[in-house]
């Protein structure tokens, strides 16, 4: 698709004020520039480093300049000139942030982290300057007061309710004195989040286990010790092994590592990062985001900051966030105190004389599971290759909603590992385009995401399809062999592809309600309800294949793997409770944190009964999802959801795995409808009843 490049006309507007040698740089930027791209995707193959600075203080001037016709508009405050003007505002801004943001997270520089740090409390004090506008506010409020008399639909009176509620959760209400406090907390807290992920990155790259004899490695799969060597090659260390803090490495040789020393050696740099003296120390750090988090909350009438987040959740409160997370803990408990008890006889069999510690468990675990289920994790990952796994989600798709995925090759990307395609609609038609960006690097971040370059919106009742990427860190090809996935790690692509069905599929009006734009209670159920398809033994016959035979995974591997479905679930469960009501202790708290943050973790840790053998999910200082992203006093969310997602299952399990109605519903009710609804109501309407609970007991075994 070969657009004519023209610039935008407000940056023609804009450029007329300014010298010829500004007007170049601008013009001569990518990111300043109408994209001349296949269906308009960013042209990463022309952005540098040096182009993100000047393009957002040139963004930042293009949207102060929007704000400033909205608030000196002389008609009267009208949806249309307010509202629809305010939503309509800054997406210059918008486009740059969203591509600088992902690149720092997918394929970061130093130049980049650099720029992280300068911008974020710039950004931070300009979106403040707009959200505590007094004047905008106004504008703001007399349409809200007339709301009842101006005839709007469902989707302009939902996009009216947001931007009310997002400017007096921002401080729009407050004294001059208290908004002045609250622009600083949030610079200060900008800038320290930005700092615990670059830590976090950094003592993440900064470990190396560096082997160099064979007889270290006994226990270990020839697929792990293939990646190591490689490892070591690649950083000239040819002829040993290197094991680094990526999941791919560290897990798996956690699991198999015969040599206790060693695994005790890497897991105490796995679980120890941020939490070193003289080094990225995130004690401090973390300590500084709670307790500003909570002076915000307070300034804002609060009596906690969990108590602020959870005002615009499906939870509503922390008493309710509490509730069920301790109505599953003492199951789940119970159930890890067996698992540990099978542990420690299987040391007590092999001669140990030592009681099952953290970086035993896994180890064990595995030891457990082969006998008791004869399964064997390298028995089975043949079955799923990358490829394999890829197709198997693209065909539910297009099984549940006539969704086709055409791999592209004329599109730009940020690195050479990254995927595009094409989704195209049952009847043929663009739906959006799809990144996909899988292996492990040191310029990308731990974990597993899906996030979006461009929001699904329209424009005069035209669709303005979604570009929505995700981003995994798999186990890499070795050699001629493709990545070859464990099972846990093909439930993860499952999962990240069910949130960018729900970025796809979305069908809304406006950009701000569209996709994963909805509480972040109800954002895992589209993931959370793509794993139950990933493990369904259906669904594991039509895509589980083995990448040199190319035959089906058999019966007997898919009968061991859900009689062992629910093994282990009682640490599964309990590291993640563990992690979710560390969050909540965190921000559910109505005094400021003091002393030492270890013992603080410790005592919230001892508070709950949590058994020696198992920490946290995340440990503090290693906890991003909610000191640096956007899970504070909400990563709780992944087991709410999972009340939905396997109550949502049930339904199709009721009739069919594929039922076309059943399907259709879910999409017009929760995939299409982005946040333009009350969640609760979209999940009724699509399940004619609340959530049952019980399906989620059944699913983890703790019933």
């Amino acid at each position: 698709m070969n657009k004519k490049r023209l610039l935008p006309l407000f940056l023609i507007v804009v450029t007329a004020f300014v010298g010829c040698e500004e007007k170049k740089q601008m013009t001569d930027n990518p990111l300043l520039l109408a994209y001349d791209t296949p269906f308009n995707v960013p042209p990463f193959d022309k952005i540098k480093d040096e182009h993100f600075k000047p393009a957002f203080e040139e963004a930042l001037k293009v949207h102060n300049l929007e704000i400033d016709t909205i608030v000196n508009n002389s008609e009267d405050p009208s949806f249309d000139n307010t509202i629809l003007a305010i939503e309509n505002a800054g997406k210059l801004l918008n486009n740059v942030s969203t591509i600088f943001d992902n690149l720092s997270k997918a394929n970061t520089t130093d130049t980049l982290n650099a720029i992280d740090k300068e911008m974020a409390p710039l950004l931070t004090a300009h979106h403040d300057e707009i959200a505590m506008n007094s004047k905008l506010f106004q504008r703001i409020k007399a349409v809200w007061n007339k709301k009842s008399s101006l005839g709007l639909g469902p989707e302009d009176t939902k996009l009216l309710e947001n931007t009310y509620k997002d400017f007096i959760r921002s401080g729009a209400n407050l004294k001059d004195k208290d908004k002045e406090k609250l622009k600083k907390i949030n610079a200060e807290l900008s800038s320290l989040t930005v700092q615990f992920g670059q830590n976090v990155l950094a003592e993440t790259n900064a470990f190396e286990m560096v082997i160099d004899s064979a007889s270290q490695l006994e226990g270990l799969p020839e697929s792990l010790k293939s990646a190591a060597a490689e490892e070591a090659k690649a950083k000239g260390k040819d002829g040993k092994w290197l094991f680094t803090l990526q999941n791919p490495s560290v897990m798996p040789f956690l699991q198999y590592a015969k040599n206790r020393e060693l695994r005790k050696h890497i897991w105490e740099a796995y679980q120890m990062r941020g939490n070193n003296e003289n080094k990225a120390d995130n004690k401090e750090v973390l300590r500084k985001i709670a307790n500003l988090r909570l002076d915000k909350a307070k300034l804002l009438g609060f009596p906690s900051y969990a108590a602020y987040v959870l005002e615009e959740s499906m939870a509503k409160n922390p008493t309710n966030v509490y509730a069920l997370l301790h109505k599953l803990w003492a199951p789940a408990l119970n159930k890890a105190k067996g698992e540990a008890a099978d542990i420690n006889k299987e040391i007590k069999a092999e001669g140990g004389t030592f009681e099952v510690a953290p970086y035993d468990w896994r180890y064990y675990t595995e030891i457990i599971r082969k006998k008791r289920f004869a399964l064997d994790e390298d028995e089975i990952k043949p079955y799923f290759s990358l490829p394999t796994v890829r197709e198997g989600a693209f065909a539910v798709a297009n099984k549940l909603y006539g969704l086709t995925f055409v791999a592209l090759n004329n599109v730009p990307v940020y690195h050479k590992d990254v995927e595009v395609y094409e989704v195209k609609d049952k009847d043929g038609s663009h739906l959006g385009i799809l990144y996909a960006d899988f292996f492990p690097r040191a310029s990308k971040s731990s974990g597993a995401w899906m996030t979006s370059y461009r929001n699904q919106s329209k424009t005069e009742g035209k669709r303005n399809a979604p570009v929505i990427s995700i981003v995994c860190n798999f186990t890499k090809p070795i050699g001629d062999q493709p990545a070859l996935l464990t099972f846990d790690e093909a439930t993860t692509l499952f999962h990240e592809f069910g949130h960018a069905l729900h970025g796809l599929l979305s069908n809304v009006k406006y950009r701000s309600l569209a996709g994963t734009s909805v509480p972040r209670d109800f954002v895992e159920l589209p993931s959370q309800i793509m794993e139950n398809w990933a493990a369904d033994a259906l669904v594991l016959k039509d895509y589980a294949k083995h990448y040199k035979t190319k035959e089906a995974i058999p019966d007997s591997l898919i009968a061991k793997l859900e009689k062992a479905g629910t093994f282990d679930q009682g640490f599964a469960t309990v590291e993640y409770l563990s992690a979710s009501l560390l969050d909540m202790n965190y921000h559910a708290t109505t005094s400021p944190i003091t002393g030492d943050i270890n013992d603080f973790e410790k005592g919230a840790m001892k508070k709950i009964g949590l058994i020696d053998a198992i920490i946290p999910r995340y440990r503090s200082t290693y906890f991003k999802h909610i000191f640096e992203g956007g899970y504070s006093a909400g990563y709780y969310a992944y087991i709410w959801s999972e009340v939905l997602d396997s109550d949502a299952f049930a339904a199709f399990k009721e009739k069919s795995l594929y039922d076309q109605p059943t399907a259709a519903s879910f999409r017009r009710n929760i995939l299409e409808k982005g946040g333009t609804g009350d969640p609760a109501a979209m999940y009724k309407t699509f399940r004619g009843a609340d959530p049952d609970p019980k399906y989620l007991v059944i699913k983890r075994g703790l019933n």
